[in-house]
């Protein structure tokens, strides 16, 4: 038996209703990098807590070399409330004694900037505390360090960091790290091997997470197991990592040859053109319209119940002592001028204008105690979530113009306020078609909750508009799961009772019950209780209940929460199919790219497309951290901007280019001054080079299935071909060798490409 660093050794562990392990002998050698996957539930904590030795097998034990030393970032944090962050993460070491050291200075400024070092520990919100836990681990030396989902609350700039520093953490063939996390992308950059913990077993796979897949997928294939489902979810999963060239393309841990045998008979992930047509049909032309939209928030205790990143941000940047951020992200602060005729107008109450704010909370409790009713004073988001047909927003701002005000529709008598603040957007039209698979990037506290809400009309925009078709009905996976906590009550049988017995779905009709089946539920739990579900099965079961309301345009935030690397490919299978109009905020990359079509960005009060993928956005944010500012706005591409643009001037060209492109289409028109401004982007690979590049990209597949078809015919001649011929035989083979040269060369081609579309 070999000697670990830190192992088990004949481990068994059951709890009351469920065996973890059995009889299990694993462990780490110096120099490990691991990922650990599994299906929540199965036992990847509990390997971690064994380890750490805050758990005890009931048989085996667990070794553990001397003087080793062992680090675990756990998913509750062990911070004292009543200590700084200075005192928790820090351990008291003075400013100097980690602004002097590189590394530790970096650590500080990636996970603690923004924050002040002298805030109590029981004042941060969830994300601060699992920010000040990892940096006080990291600032340590381990000789083993784990992780159990340290890129929770982390943004995609954050999470590249954390990817990068943990890869060059130790020199090759030092240290260990085992890290359990369902982020795919992060396990494929930082592991070298993958161990997956299922049904009371540790079973070790060589390579990353795309080289465990392909393992995966063949040891189903070879054994013919039964598990027919989770096999076919596997081989999807396989597909789209050898098809997709973004993100993975640079750490190929599997041959392309392989891979397309496994997956030859999978079909595309989804038909989009036919998904379009079938969105298009059931939503009409017009989705949602935002068309000149600029948003500010007055004041910091304003953004509250706006948007939670920004209000927290901005709450720590207002203490002593704040730790320089690693990343600052471009923050715009403006003024707008707004003609009301109400100090209740919903621009200014949005926007945290404190007189309206309080107008308007007189006003509510007015109308409540007149009508009786508590309820009404929240009508207008239940009624904007649940119908269309609207336009949220007073139009252009307010100017010295009469002939702008009068065009506005303002009449003389308005009063004119003048917002001042934090600006999120800065004069965007972005028109969203029916079908369309959007996802957004950006880092915390850019305001991607607040574009969100003004899609889905809760927010009123300070300036500008949005339009909202007439046929859309929208639904939103938040965060948060206050929906699920009414039903806590109601067993699973009794909410799916509500609804339809039957559904189409990818051609079939189903009932909701195969369909909680199909997100991971089994038929047992039917009479289990809302309240009872864990904290994944209450994600999955608030994904399903939004499903079955058959909403067209489904806006998701943070979809991939709670839930396992398994789950995950279930929803993104379900959503594959879903043809309606698809709005996806994470910062889980893999997942972003993986059930969207397009990416776009916040940053910089602009909404600007990505068409490198998550890639693009990170080029961005070094090109800042490096002094060069952003790339100029890519027309057609890009959001708009141009200060005449805020004060009604030169809208209507916007607005007009807007009109002409084809309404299935998704776009955001840039105005007639950005449009012409002469500035390129920077991007790699944009535009004409990027559309040829995919262009090749796609026909090198074509021409690489030829070539196989082509080979199993030369292999089959050969096979049947007289063996006393010696030269037609030699002929075959000098073919056969073409063809393979061939092939290897536009594998190799491939890859390459793959790498500058990257």
């Amino acid at each position: 038996m070999p000697t670990y660093d830190i192992g088990l050794e004949h481990v068994s562990l059951a709890f009351a209703t469920k065996t973890i392990f059995t009889d299990v002998t694993q462990g780490v050698f110096e120099g490990d990098r691991i990922g650990i996957v599994g299906k929540n539930g199965d036992g990847k904590s509990t390997l971690l807590h064994l380890f750490r030795g805050a758990q005890e097998p009931d048989s085996g034990r667990v070794t553990k070399r001397g003087g080793l030393t062992f680090g675990m970032l756990d998913q509750r944090d062990p911070l004292d409330d009543n200590a700084t962050i200075r005192e928790a993460a820090l351990e008291g070491r003075a400013d100097y004694e980690w602004a002097s050291d590189n590394t530790s200075r970096e650590i500080v400024e990636a996970l603690l900037g923004g924050m002040s070092l002298d805030a109590k520990v029981g004042s941060l919100s969830g994300g601060q505390r699992r920010r000040a836990d990892l940096a006080r681990l990291l600032l340590k030396d381990w000789d083993i360090l784990a992780l159990d989902e340290p890129t929770n609350h982390l943004d995609v700039v954050t999470i590249h960091w954390l990817a990068e520093h943990l890869k060059n953490r130790w020199s090759k063939g030092q240290g260990a790290l085992l890290l359990v996390t369902h982020d795919r992308w992060f396990l494929d950059e930082v592991c070298e091997s993958m161990w997956e913990v299922h049904d009371g077993v540790i079973e070790p796979f060589e390579g990353g997470y795309s080289a465990y897949m392909l393992q995966r997928v063949e040891r189903d294939r070879q054994a013919d197991v039964r598990e027919t489902k989770r096999r076919n979810l596997a081989r999807k999963e396989l597909a789209w990592l050898s098809r997709g060239a973004r993100a993975r393309s640079t750490k190929q841990k599997f041959h392309v040859k392989a891979a397309r045998e496994l997956i030859a008979d999978v079909p595309p992930m989804r038909n989009t053109l036919e998904l379009k047509q079938m969105a298009t049909s059931r939503l009409g032309k017009q989705v949602v319209d935002l068309v000149d939209v600029t948003q500010i928030f007055e004041k910091p205790q304003g953004m509250a119940d706006i948007d939670p990143d920004v209000a927290a941000l901005s709450a720590s940047a207002s203490r002593v002592d704040v730790v320089n951020a690693m990343y600052a992200e471009p923050q715009l602060h403006g003024s707008v001028e707004v003609a009301v005729t109400d100090m209740t107008d919903p621009r200014l109450v949005d926007a945290g204008v404190p007189e309206a704010v309080e107008s308007a909370e007189e006003a509510r409790k007015k109308a409540e105690a007149e009508s009786g009713n508590p309820q009404l004073a929240d009508d207008r988001e239940v009624r904007r979530m649940n119908t269309g047909g609207e336009t949220i927003g007073g139009g252009t701002a307010a100017t010295d113009s009469d002939d702008d005000t009068a065009a506005a529709g303002v009449t003389s008598a308005a009063r004119k306020v003048t917002v001042s603040g934090r600006e999120i957007l800065d004069d965007v039209t972005w028109l969203i078609g029916p079908g369309d698979r959007f996802g957004i990037v950006g880092a915390n506290g850019a305001g991607k909750s607040t574009l969100l809400k003004l899609i889905d009309g809760t927010l009123t925009p300070t300036a500008g508009h949005v339009n909202i078709g007439k046929t859309v009905k929208f639904a939103v996976l938040s965060q948060r799961l206050d929906e699920l906590e009414k039903l806590g009550k109601y067993k699973i049988k009794e909410v799916l009772s509500r609804y339809k017995p039957s559904y189409i779905v990818d051609g079939k009709e189903v009932t909701p019950g195969q369909l909680m089946e199909r997100l991971g539920f089994e038929s047992a739990q039917l009479m289990t209780p809302i309240r009872d579900l864990s904290g994944g099965q209450k994600r999955r079961m608030q994904l399903l209940l939004i499903l079955l309301d058959e909403p067209n345009v489904l806006i998701m935030d943070e979809p991939g929460n709670d839930l396992d690397t398994d789950m995950l490919a279930v929803m993104e299978d379900l959503l594959d199919t879903w043809p309606g109009t698809l709005i996806v905020v994470s910062h889980d990359r893999y997942l972003l790219e993986r059930v969207t079509d397009q990416q776009f960005a916040l940053i910089g009060g602009k909404v600007r497309h990505l068409p490198g993928g998550v890639q693009d956005y990170l080029d961005m944010v070094e090109a800042i951290k490096n002094g060069k500012g952003l790339p100029a706005d890519t027309p057609g591409f890009a959001g708009t901007g141009s200060s005449s643009a805020k004060s009604g001037k030169g809208k209507a060209a916007a607005v007009n280019a807007a009109a002409s492109l084809p309404q299935s289409a998704s776009r955001i028109v840039p105005s007639s001054e950005g449009a012409n401004n002469g500035e390129n982007s920077t991007s790699k690979l944009t535009g004409k080079a990027f559309h040829e590049a995919s262009k090749r990209v796609n026909a090198i597949e074509r021409k690489l299935a030829k070539l196989e078809e082509q080979k199993a015919d030369l292999e089959a001649q050969m096979a049947a071909h007289d063996p006393s011929d010696y030269e037609g035989l030699n002929k075959l083979n000098e073919q056969l060798t073409a063809v393979n040269t061939e092939s290897d060369d536009l594998e190799a081609e491939w890859l390459e490409l793959s790498e500058q579309l990257e």
